[in-house]
């Protein structure tokens, strides 16, 4: 008699569970996305730095305006601190008067500097308290926000 040709067959089995590692291809595309956001990320955070700094001695400043010596000087420095962090320093640096003011109005100040309440940096700046004062720190926050550090025009 014949013996049955199936018998002589191994019994089935399971293959090898699927490992985690490596990763597929799509996985390692998802990282390296996640890499590059957070790096972006970071580095706009550190570019940044400037702009925190400066609305958080503005936020002190106004917080402190009766304390503060000269406050519309003191904000004035503040300004042309940050403008020198956003501009090359040969372009800002020199500026003073009325040429700072129409600086000012044409980065972001849209001729409140000039004609509005950022005038008493320049008729006033060393008077103790000022009218005008609470005006002018808005507006020196409202250029501060609308100029990003690091950022080179030609003027």
């Amino acid at each position: 008699m014949m013996e049955d040709p199936l018998a002589a067959l191994r019994p089935l089995h399971a293959p090898a569970p699927i490992t985690w590692w490596p990763p597929a291809p799509g996985w390692w595309m998802i990282l390296l996305i996640i890499v590059a956001l957070l790096i972006i990320m970071y580095r706009y955070w550190r570019c940044m730095a400037p702009r925190r700094a400066a609305l958080r001695e503005l936020k002190l400043l106004r917080k402190n305006k009766n304390t503060t010596e000269p406050p519309v000087a003191t904000l004035n420095q503040l300004l042309k601190r940050y403008a020198l962090v956003c501009w090359p320093s040969s372009s800002v640096a020199s500026l003073s008067g009325k040429a700072w003011l129409e600086f000012l109005d044409s980065h972001g100040g849209n001729g409140k500097f000039s004609d509005g309440p950022g005038r008493i940096l320049l008729t006033n700046p060393y008077q103790k308290q000022s009218a005008e004062l609470n005006e002018l720190t808005v507006l020196a926050r409202r250029w501060i926000k609308s100029n990003r550090p690091g950022k080179i025009t030609d003027v």
